[in-house]
């Protein structure tokens, strides 16, 4: 008989591509920035088996949840390719806590789940200081999270990054397509560049062209790797202080895969139709630059990116000074794109 004989020295977990150590680091390393979004609600600390926090319950009369999971795509792939990971948790923050305040809801807390082919503790905490980051800005805890190592699943430096988050606000508060009328206004409120949507377009835009991550062209001011790595703006702590300030909104859209056409019907009712003006506004350079290197026609770009357009207000037309002026003094730039009339 051949062959080799076994090999019979003792196997361990590290052996087998998992490193606990490693991972019991990158919590250490991340704890601050973790408990850096904590406030008196939240409960225990960083390294239980549930975050806890306690609702107010005295603040409402009817409290109904708002929940959200979501990710970031192949930005991830940009990040990597780059090695920089301090602003993708910012862009995870933004499309979970984006979507929650759609619904009108104030974001309390989120939870992230990191999957990385190896751990690198140092990587590790500053992707979820990026994440912490993002929850200061829209003002909510980052309550807990997990880190998993997956050898062979995935290639040693891949990593992928998911986001859960809860939100809550008044049952009679609610915002949503039911409350939109004939005559409404669309309010654009301008993104930060590409956000975290049409990634695998750009990507291949790219590839073809033979452009690379470090080209500074000279419409962009910066490296091409810089602008796609521009953080996702957060709107949520601004949009929750309009609603607080009286404002009134009918409801939000959140402009993310599928973009202005895939979106805006989602925030109008059967029958209503919302008429954007695309002369009330020039998209920043990068995306005449990615159609110019595609190229790519106006119509695909508008169904994979956001055109500059994050986030629209649908309100009455008598609120729009209101809220154009509040959110400009918060440094978001908006302006009128449009209205909502009957179909036909």
């Amino acid at each position: 008989m051949t062959g080799h004989a076994p090999d019979r020295q003792p196997l361990t977990y590290a052996a087998a591509g998992v490193d606990v150590e490693a991972g019991e680091k990158a919590v250490a390393l991340m704890r601050a920035a973790v408990e850096s979004t904590h406030g008196p609600r939240v409960l225990g600390g960083v390294g239980g088996f549930a975050g806890l926090l306690s609702l107010d319950t005295s603040r409402y009369r009817d409290p109904v949840l708002a929940s959200s999971a979501d990710g970031v795509g192949t930005k991830l792939l940009v990040a990597q390719e780059l090695d920089r990971h301090d602003t993708i948790g910012i862009d995870l923050v933004a499309m979970v806590v984006d979507d929650v305040v759609v619904a009108g809801a104030e974001p309390l807390f989120l939870l992230d789940y990191l999957a990385v082919g190896r751990i690198v503790p140092e990587r590790v905490a500053t992707i979820v200081d990026g994440v912490a980051d993002g929850c200061r800005q829209a003002r909510c805890a980052l309550l807990g999270g997990e880190t998993a190592e997956h050898p062979d699943a995935m290639e040693p430096d891949a990593y992928d990054l998911a986001g859960f988050g809860v939100g809550v606000v008044e049952r009679d508060r609610m915002l949503g397509a039911d409350l939109v009328e004939p005559g409404d206004v669309l309010l654009a409120l301008a993104s930060s560049g590409l956000h975290a949507n049409g990634f695998s377009l750009v990507r291949r835009v790219l590839e073809r062209a033979g452009v690379d991550y470090d080209r500074t062209p000279p419409e962009l001011g910066r490296t091409i790797g810089e602008e796609l790595l521009e953080p996702t703006r957060i709107y949520a702590g601004d949009l929750v202080d309009l609603l607080a300030a009286g404002v009134e909104l009918r409801a939000l859209c959140h402009v993310t895969g599928g973009g202005l056409p895939g979106n805006l019907p989602r925030a109008l009712p059967a029958g209503l139709v919302g008429r954007v003006d695309r002369s009330s506004w020039t998209p920043p350079p990068i995306f005449g630059l990615l159609a110019e290197l595609g190229p790519v026609d106006e119509a695909e770009l508008a169904r994979a990116t956001n055109l500059g357009v994050g986030m629209v207000a649908v309100l009455p037309a008598s609120e729009v000074d209101r809220a154009s002026s509040f959110l400009s003094a918060r440094g978001v730039p908006n302006w009128v794109m449009g209205e909502v009339t009957a179909q036909g």
